[in-house]
């Protein structure tokens, strides 16, 4: 038989023993859920479908306020949130970077100069005793081969993190223009309490001084008049309660935008339009993941995970290094660069995991588990973002058909004070009543207010929840393993 050279033989036993080292048995469990199969067509029926109904890049503008659309502006020029969220993409980008170099070859140059004496007892009479000189200049290269595509599973996992991170700073931004958004729609309200809570000090007042005057002149007795006063008071601290709000909303306001609360002082009051009706995109669900920035970022998360696997089962396999180091060397400078200075070896290198004491499988199982749940987290922020999809249109209907039965009730209120009005100018009807009236109509007037303050709150939110205009872009498809 002929003779087998020692590297096949080295090569052949270490092959043998590759299955002393196993990953039968690993794998994980998750499944990432398709949107398209999440059933909403109920819950959303008669909402009105459209392909282009997805909000744009600036869709706050929809509300029509010019200075809203300033403040968003500066709040995404320079918001600390905003800086955070830019700085761990970098921070994503560099690792990403590491592992990309990790699976490339390597070259280093090094030099050195050494003086050394050995003594005469241990090196002999010819070269103990001596000072000797020696100088090398070496060249040092190392390759470690990607056979199994581990390395490459490495970079493409932590490429996946880099864009998920990518992706949650554009989900910043959106949060940031929606919580500038709200905190102002909230600011608006409490302009219009403020004004509604003077209109009902200013008519508790006058029932105050209406009832000291008709208690002077025995019409009525002091009963009618403390009710009243509790009425003035009350109003007066709804006022108070206003005003506070205004303030806490402008330092807020100024927070998002990075500033100090000076800066809120310069908000003036927001004057906002009307909301159109709510339209829905018609390919929603299935197209809910190229729009939400949370959805995109949990889909690169599994990704990346599933990356992870491949790498970790690359692991069990043999690897391959190719590595040299050429140079020169002599005893001193002098001699460095003659022909017979020249130093060098290399070669190939196979290593193969055989006992480890369950250190591959541990590695394996933990990164079955993670990718177990990223897959978990995406499928619920799936579920969790058609289902603000469908809470934010419920919630317009329901703010819509409540406006429209609180303005039949506002129209109501304010004919039936217009009587009264007309009725006293007639002389039919004394001021009391009239004052009386017109307590209805505030009411309805404050109810309104606070409808409308919450349908333009649940625009805010339904641009929210279709994604805020945002274009990102999802691994497809999404690994499995």
């Amino acid at each position: 038989m002929p003779r087998l050279s020692p590297i096949a033989i080295a090569l052949g036993g270490t092959l043998l023993l590759a299955g002393c080292a196993s990953s039968a048995g690993l794998a994980p469990q998750g499944t990432p859920r398709d949107a398209a199969t999440i059933e909403a067509g109920r819950a959303l029926a008669g909402a009105p479908l459209s392909p282009a109904a997805w909000p744009g890049a600036r869709w706050w503008t929809a509300l029509g306020d010019p200075q809203l659309d300033a403040l968003v502006d500066e709040a995404l020029a320079d918001a600390p949130p905003l800086a955070a969220a830019d700085a761990r993409v970098r921070k994503a980008l560099a690792q990403a970077g590491l592992a990309d170099a990790a699976r490339k070859p390597s070259v280093g140059g090094g030099t050195q100069y050494a003086v050394a004496q050995l003594p005469a007892g241990l090196a002999g009479e010819e070269l103990g005793g001596q000072l000797m000189h020696n100088a090398v200049l070496t060249l040092k290269f190392d390759w470690p081969l990607d056979v199994w595509g581990g390395k490459r599973a490495d970079y493409l996992a932590a490429l996946g993190q880099a864009r998920a991170s990518e992706v949650d700073a554009q989900a910043a931004r959106l949060s940031l223009a929606a919580n500038v958004a709200r905190s102002y729609v909230a600011l608006a309200q409490a302009f219009d309490d403020l004004d509604l809570a003077r209109r009902e000090q200013a008519r508790t007042g006058d029932l105050v001084a209406l009832g000291k005057q008709r208690i002077a002149a025995g019409l009525d007795n002091q009963a009618a008049l403390r009710g009243n006063e509790a009425l003035a008071a009350t109003a007066t601290a709804q006022a108070d309660a206003a005003r506070h709000r205004i303030d806490a909303l402008r330092n807020a306001l100024a927070a998002l935008l990075g500033q100090g609360p000076d800066r809120g002082l310069a908000i003036q009051r927001p004057h906002l339009l009307e909301t159109p009706a709510p339209a829905l995109p018609s390919v929603l669900p299935s197209e809910l993941l190229g729009h939400r920035p949370d959805v995109v970022a949990a889909r690169w998360r599994v990704e990346a995970a599933a990356q992870g696997i491949t790498s970790a089962k690359a692991r069990f396999r043999p690897s391959i290094d190719l590595s040299g180091l050429v140079g020169l060397a002599a005893t001193g400078f002098k001699g460095l660069f003659d022909s017979d200075a020249f130093l060098g070896f290399g070669g190939p290198a196979l290593s193969l995991p055989i006992f480890d004491g369950g250190q591959l499988r541990s590695n394996l199982a933990a990164r079955d588990a993670d990718y177990d749940l990223a897959v978990a987290e995406y499928n619920r922020t799936v579920v969790d973002g058609l289902r603000q999809v469908t809470d934010a249109v419920q919630a317009i209907r329901a703010l819509d058909a409540q406006a429209a039965a609180l303005e039949q009730a506002r129209t109501a209120a304010a004919a039936a004070a217009q009587v009264v009005e007309q009725r006293q100018r007639a002389g039919l009807a004394n001021r009391l009543d009239l004052l009386a009236a017109r307590k209805p109509l505030l009411q309805a007037e404050q109810q309104l207010a606070a409808v409308r303050s919450q349908r333009y709150a649940a625009a805010v939110d339904l641009d929210q929840a279709l994604g805020g205009g945002i274009a990102a872009t999802a691994p497809t498809p999404i690994a499995s393993h």
